[in-house]
């Protein structure tokens, strides 16, 4: 076996989380973090740790089944830290991590860009619709 260089090692490294390559382990994450419920929880998650009625509430239209799988994946992902209370009933609260925290701000802007760009996008569809015969 050749031994490589560090130099090899880093490139060989910066390959493996290339998104751009198809079996690369990144674009799961990018799944992932594009998901619409994971965007919307983690803005939720936002001023404070909710338990799992508040988060249901809070983002309307999300099953349970919905909201227990994503809760699920954010926290196998390390983005969202489960909380168990022991007490009667037992309580759970979910908050971001230090590592959802780092991701906050991009979806924080990615939603504000939503919001305020709605009726132009809006707009945007009609013409084409108009245009497309749609």
């Amino acid at each position: 076996m050749a031994t490589r260089t560090a130099a090899q090692q880093r490139v060989d490294a910066k390959l493996r989380y290339d998104a751009y390559v198809a079996e690369c382990p990144t674009r799961h994450l990018l799944d992932r973090i594009s998901d619409k419920w994971t965007s919307l929880l983690i803005n939720a998650l936002a001023e404070q740790p909710r338990r799992f009625g508040e988060l249901s509430r809070r983002v309307a239209g999300i099953s349970q089944k919905m909201l227990t799988q994503t809760l699920r994946n954010l926290e196998r992902d390390g983005l969202v830290s489960r909380t168990v209370t022991p007490a009667v009933p037992v309580r759970v609260e979910y908050a971001l991590t230090p590592l959802g925290l780092d991701l906050l701000p991009v979806m924080q802007a990615i939603k504000a860009w939503a919001e305020a760009n709605m009726e132009e996008v809006l707009a945007a569809r009609a013409d084409y619709d108009s245009a497309n015969g749609s």
